[in-house]
This record gives C-alpha cells, structure tokens and sequence, in this order.
C-alpha cells in the first residue's frame, strides 16, 4: 500500500466535528497518539529494564497505526499529499546527511 492509498482509504473511515473543514481535531490526535507510544515506551523503561518484549512491540505498533491515521487525516484537512511529504522529507534528510549536518538545531540548516 502507498501513501497516497492510505491516505485515500483511512478518509473514509474519517468521522469528527467539521470533517473536511477541521485541521485541529486531527492535531489534537496526533498529539494524543505520540503521547500513548511515549507512555508505552516510557513503560518498557520503567517496569522492563529498557527491553521491549513482543506483546509490547504489537501494544506500540497499534498506537503508531493510529498516530498514522491521524497524521493522515490532518494532511488531507491541510490539502497535503502524504507521498509528497514522506518524498519532501527524505530529500531533506539525504540533503542534510551529504551536508553533514543532521545533527544539530534549526529547521533550515
């Protein structure tokens, strides 16, 4: 499945306040959703001395789906193509990396 495939698909499943005219529901989701992985990764830390056993990997990938599906939902309230961003992101990445400098601060370095 592409991007643009899950993109088109999970908007059918799509069903909160203003859909089609609402970016800060799904950002507030989004939010939400890094906020349970974090909690969960916080977990492992915590209570299993930093290692992830397999119930857990499967506990965090169904949050990651979900962080998915709402960062799919806010690109498609913005007007944004999933497969255009994860392309604009990695040609940034590889920019940095040639340049060395993807360690360190600022969005535009």
């Amino acid at each position: 499945m592409t991007f643009d495939e899950y993109q088109r698909e999970s908007k059918r499943t799509a069903i909160y306040p203003s859909w089609g005219n609402n970016f800060i529901y799904p950002s507030l989701g989004l939010t939400s959703e890094a906020g349970e992985v974090a909690g969960k990764v916080k977990k492992i830390v915590r209570d299993k001395g930093g290692v992830a056993d397999e119930q857990t990997k499967q506990e965090i990938g169904k949050e990651l789906g979900d962080t998915l599906w709402y960062l799919s939902q806010l690109a498609t309230e913005l007007g944004l193509s999933l497969s255009t961003l994860a392309e604009q992101n990695l040609a940034k990445l590889q920019s940095r990396q040639k340049r060395r400098t993807l360690h360190g601060d600022g969005d535009n370095r």
